[in-house]
């Protein structure tokens, strides 16, 4: 799989879980993994490139979660 499918991926999990459910890195990365039959290292190195793209954050409150940036 491409690295933009998995990006992709990715993205599209957390938009579904926006409002219901806040994920952890390793939420992502078991999901994504099992989902698509690739490796987490895969997963995890999709989900660096998307924060350090600025299309996903970190953000730290009773434990450290992924989520897309609030709209300005």
């Amino acid at each position: 799989m491409e690295k933009e499918q998995v990006k992709q991926k990715i993205y599209e999990l957390v938009e579904k879980s926006m409002g219901k459910k806040k994920l952890k890195s390793s939420d992502i990365q078991k999901t994504v993994s099992a989902e698509n039959n690739i490796s987490r290292d895969e997963v995890k190195d999709a989900l660096k490139d998307l924060v350090d793209e600025g299309k996903l954050i970190y953000t730290y409150f009773g434990g450290s979660f992924v989520e897309i940036p609030p709209q300005q």
